[in-house]
């Protein structure tokens, strides 16, 4: 027996949801998702029509260059994972492209069928496949919901892209700002609704490396306690030599309730002084560390050494004596009992007792 989403009555549900929505003028139908029938309705409002003929049309050349100029970074960080798709989904219907925050497509995988007209339509750098361009999309979909998103045949507004099925998911910059889309697009597809979570997971490897491209001093992964530390699922923290952020995945940014555009100081995040950050990075130490809430997170740093600024010496040194007098306090309040002090601190016995032998050879 089928799953419901490859059962053959699906496509009939999708023409009774246009006829409910686009004939009828209902706001919602149980066939499709409501982000769907909204976008429909959204490009009824501009007067488009479902037989009207979609031209597919490119920006002007101008328009083009200056779009990838202003997206030159993001393009150079998406190649190496665009490269991965293609050998993945190499051997089917669908292809990869990327687009800005406009829906205009800035990059492409390799190895698309270019004899096909209905593919080669749509991706060609400068493409415009905005709601406002080309109707209901995996695109604009994605970008209007901030969500990974599956469309499928008929769910695209217009007649002319109901050949195209689609698995869309945004992309973020380290302030938390959407950026562009991934999609993956197939002509005449079977329904694959298990793409979108290819797409989800594509999108997060280029926004992390879009990130890891930001001049930083030092980088922080995080995750909750239990689980591995040093792939994609990570929290990504950058922070410059005083401990400011300046930019977080959006993984990082739930763990640490941050809102979008927050760049605060560690202190405002974690519950020790920022400086055993700093030198757990340096030791190459994974730590524990409590955040205000009273939740703990399991972090890893590194220090990136090409980033050092002129004020790093004067602040190290009142780092140390500010982790010195931390030290002196949870060693104090354990009554001398090393592994409890550590506890307290949120690191390991080891790196507590390096930090003292540290302190007396100074």
């Amino acid at each position: 027996m089928n799953p419901p989403s490859l059962s053959p009555n699906r496509l009939h549900q999708i023409e009774q949801a246009r006829h409910d929505v686009l004939s009828e003028g209902a706001l919602s139908t149980p066939w499709v998702p409501d982000w769907v029938s909204q976008s429909w309705q959204r490009c009824l409002q501009q007067g488009l029509q479902p037989q009207f003929e979609v031209g597919f049309d490119p920006l002007s050349q101008a328009q083009i260059n200056r779009t990838l100029d202003q997206n030159h970074e993001f393009v150079q960080a998406a190649r190496p994972e665009l490269e991965r798709l293609g050998r993945a989904i190499a051997g089917t219907s669908f292809f990869a492209l990327i687009t800005d925050a406009h829906g205009v497509v800035v990059d492409t995988s390799e190895g698309i069928d270019r004899q096909d007209k209905r593919i080669d339509a749509i991706a060609r750098v400068g493409v415009d496949l905005s709601e406002n361009a080309v109707g209901t999309t995996a695109i604009s979909a994605a970008l209007a919901t901030r969500k990974p998103v599956w469309l499928h045949r008929g769910e695209h507004f217009f007649k002319d892209t109901s050949v195209y099925s689609c698995a869309g998911a945004p992309l973020w910059n380290g302030t938390g700002e959407c950026i562009g889309m991934l999609d993956l697009t197939g002509v005449m597809s079977q329904e694959r609704p298990e793409l979108m979570h290819l797409a989800e997971l594509s999108a997060r490897s280029i926004s992390n490396a879009l990130l890891l491209r930001q001049p930083h001093h030092l980088l922080l992964r995080l995750n909750w306690p239990g689980r591995l530390l040093g792939d994609d699922n990570d929290g990504l923290v950058l922070m410059d030599s005083e401990g400011s952020v300046l930019g977080a995945n959006l993984l990082a940014r739930d763990m640490l309730n941050l809102a979008r555009h927050a760049q605060p100081h560690a202190n405002d995040l974690f519950a020790i002084p920022m400086g055993l950050l700093f030198d757990a990075a340096a030791a190459g130490d994974t730590m524990e560390v409590p955040l205000w809430s009273g939740l703990h997170l399991h972090v890893q740093g590194c220090l990136q050494h090409s980033c050092h600024t002129a004020s790093q010496p004067a602040t190290t040194g009142a780092l140390r004596q500010i982790q010195s007098a931390m030290i002196n306090q949870a060693i104090a309040h354990a009554k001398g009992n090393v592994a409890q002090a550590a506890k307290a601190l949120g690191i390991s016995r080891a790196t507590l007792y390096r930090k003292l032998a540290r302190k007396t050879s100074h």
